[in-house]
């Protein structure tokens, strides 16, 4: 087992993992506590409601999109009880948008996934004493129309129809989009 003293741990060193994806969560989980770290995993938002009762954890991370809920709903709960806890949000629906209301909620770090276990404990443990570089490449076309969509339907509460009157756009046209990965 690794020291937690080797990652700067502090000594509540408890974390509350929220991922609807199962066999990730339970990876995660496993990979965090050999890192050092008392682990507390919830697969939905009701979960999550009974853990947060109990335990008030002082790392988290939240799975952007769950089954029954929103990952940013579970961020601003673990703000307004803990507010010095650090939070990392994962999603695998990567957007601009989300990103800043994460941060702005008070996430430290927003992550794409999949995301290995090093790259979640630098995010918690460094993320006072790094910064990332900037781009070097500026974004595609494609990458800005679908950053541009994506904070639309974000802003429209993720109702595709208004999105796509909104954008003056075919709402299975946007579907489409949708429904497809984000472009690179």
């Amino acid at each position: 087992m690794l020291d937690e003293t080797s990652y700067n741990i502090d000594k509540d060193n408890s974390l509350l993992i929220l991922d609807d994806d199962l066999p990730f969560l339970k990876r995660l989980s496993a990979a965090m506590e050999k890192r050092g770290f008392k682990t507390f995993s919830a697969s939905s938002m009701a979960e999550f409601g009974r853990i947060i009762k109990d335990v008030c954890p002082n790392y988290a991370i939240i799975d952007l999109r769950l089954t029954d809920g929103t990952g940013l709903d579970a961020v601003e709960n673990i703000r307004n009880i803990n507010p010095n806890s650090k939070i990392i949000v994962l999603t695998g629906y990567g957007a601009i948008a989300t990103a800043v209301a994460a941060v702005k909620m008070g996430a430290i770090d927003y992550l794409s996934k999949p995301a290995d276990a090093n790259d979640i404990l630098n995010a918690l443990v460094f993320s006072d004493q790094r910064k990332p570089p900037p781009p070097v490449d500026p974004m595609s076309a494609d990458r800005v129309k679908w950053e541009h969509i994506q904070r639309i339907f974000e802003l429209c509460n993720r109702n595709v129809s208004e999105t796509a009157r909104r954008l003056k756009m075919h709402r299975r046209t946007l579907q489409r989009i949708l429904a497809k990965r984000s472009p690179r």
